[in-house]
């Protein structure tokens, strides 16, 4: 009887026995692909973090460092200096060029301002298109410039497709801006009714805005076309 149990143990540790035995093998053969596998991946693994601590990060805080005089200038509204400097310090469009996105997002919004500010319409889209921070104020602020370029362009559909997506954008007081300026270009493109649909839009959701203030004249405008 103990000679059947222990042959019934032994049957049933085969299967295990032979699994490990099986994997063994397989850790021999490929132990040297394998112990190279690792150590390549503990080299990336160095490699990538002493880029990002060494390299990139002083970058970035070198950019922000060479940005803060044309972020002076444009507080100023001086916005030719901040975009292009004075050969001493540097504007938004060279640390854009020697830096690229490690100066961080918001020198490209700076930078299409600036323009946008000049009258340089097409250049101000070039760098707001490239500008996408998430911050919902700012993202806004973003799009209504593109808005804001479009009508010194005269492309005015275009014009009130960023005003839209501005208004959506920001839901908060800044909206009604971005709807005023959606209403008087749909006026300009003869939507009367959408212009309407802007300023009352105005008049029930921001009623504190500065915007609502005089909105009924725009509204009382619009509908005796």
């Amino acid at each position: 009887m103990a000679k059947q149990i222990k042959k019934n143990e032994a049957a049933e540790q085969t299967p295990v026995v032979a699994k490990a035995a099986k994997t063994e093998e397989f850790l021999n053969k490929y132990k040297n692909v394998i112990l190279i596998t690792c150590a390549v991946i503990v080299v990336l693994g160095v490699a990538v973090f002493c880029y990002v601590k060494y390299a990139h990060q002083p970058k970035v805080a070198e950019a922000q460092g060479q940005m803060a005089a044309a972020e002076a200038a444009f507080v100023a509204q001086d916005y030719e200096l901040a975009l292009n400097g004075d050969g001493n310090t540097l504007g938004f469009v060279q640390v854009i060029d020697e830096y690229g996105s490690k100066a961080g997002k918001s020198a490209y919004l700076y930078a299409g301002v600036c323009e946008l500010q000049l009258g340089n319409y097409e250049a101000a889209l070039e760098y707001l298109h490239k500008y996408n921070g998430k911050e919902p104020i700012l993202a806004a602020r973003a799009l209504a410039c593109q808005g804001d370029a479009y009508v010194g362009l005269e492309e005015y559909a275009k014009a009130l497709k960023m005003y839209e997506a501005a208004a959506d954008e920001a839901d908060n007081v800044f909206a009604a801006g971005y709807l005023l300026k959606a209403g008087i270009v749909a006026e300009e493109l003869g939507k009367t009714e959408e212009a309407i649909a802007f300023y009352k839009k105005i008049k029930d959701q921001y009623p504190q805005s500065i915007e609502a203030y005089d909105i009924d004249k725009y509204i009382t405008r619009a509908e005796a076309k």
